[in-house]
Parts: C-alpha cells; sequence; structure tokens
C-alpha cells in the first residue's frame, strides 16, 4: 500500500465521487462507433443499485488519503463462467482520479478486488477492455491478466 493511501468500503455518500469519476472511464481512443459519453454512463444503473443495495456479490472499495480525499474505486460483481457455470469475480469499473495516475492506486485496487475474490472462495478475476486502451492494457497485463476471447463489432 502507498504511503498515506487507505482503502474502505464504498457508502450512499460516494455517489457524486463515483459517477463523476466513472465519466472518466472513456478517456482513451475510443472506437469510431461509440462515445466518451456512452462508455462513461454505461455501467451507472449496475453501480447505483450495488451502492443503494449492497449484497455479498459485489463490492465497491474506494482508495483514499489518509485526510479522505477519494482517488478512485473498484466495482466488483459475482459472475458465472461462460465454460463452467463456476461463479467467479468481474471487474465492473477501476476509475482513477487524474491525481491518482502513476502513483500505484490501480494496482491497489486491482489487489483489493482480488482478495475480495478470494474472500468470497472465486479462484478467478475477469474484466472487459477496449482493445485501444493501451494504458488499462499495460496494468492488466503488467498485474497477470491474460485476454482470453475477443469481441468482435460489425455495423449494419
Amino acid at each position: 500500500m502507498p504511503p498515506g493511501i487507505r482503502l474502505r468500503v464504498a457508502g450512499p455518500e460516494d455517489q457524486p465521487f463515483l459517477l463523476k469519476l466513472s465519466e472518466r472511464l472513456g478517456d482513451f481512443p475510443v472506437p469510431p462507433w461509440r462515445t466518451r459519453l456512452e462508455i462513461g454512463a454505461a455501467d451507472h444503473a449496475i453501480l447505483l443499485d450495488a451502492l443503494g443495495h449492497p449484497t455479498p456479490q459485489s463490492t465497491i472499495r474506494v482508495a483514499e488519503t489518509q485526510e479522505g480525499q477519494p482517488l478512485g474505486y473498484v466495482f466488483v460483481t459475482t459472475r458465472e463462467d461462460y465454460f463452467t457455470r463456476q461463479p467467479h469475480a468481474h471487474v465492473e469499473i477501476l476509475a482513477l482520479a487524474p491525481e491518482a495516475e502513476g502513483r500505484g492506486i490501480a494496482r491497489v485496487l486491482m489487489q483489493a478486488a482480488e482478495d475480495w475474490s478470494r474472500e468470497q472462495g472465486y479462484s478467478r478475476v475477469t474484466l472487459n477492455v477496449f482493445a485501444t486502451n493501451q494504458r488499462a492494457l499495460g496494468l492488466y497485463e503488467h498485474l497477470g491478466y491474460r485476454p482470453e476471447t475477443v469481441h468482435y463489432l460489425k455495423d449494419l
């Protein structure tokens, strides 16, 4: 854990921060058929549901300074593996404030996601990332994640 950083479970009072920060999810060269705004807002419904109705099947962890300034969050849910039907953790959102970049905060949040997953008895963590989001791809590969399937799209 970087010095001066702590983790906590998100609460309803974090809603404005979580929604505002999710707008940054489209801050990369988005494919021409998507918009930055739709990427940022895509997970709002499930995020708000998890925040307002917590269950053991999901968690939202916030990284913040010792003074309580939030720096980023990770939102993790439970999904079922398509092939084995076994439950596993899925990172829905990993988002950082601009001032948190390059400080190891993303690594801390991903470790929190993995720790939560182990606590649930899961042996896998999955996530989705756009092929054009080189910064995120680099982080996930550095942390040991590897591609499994590739999603293709064709406009008609």
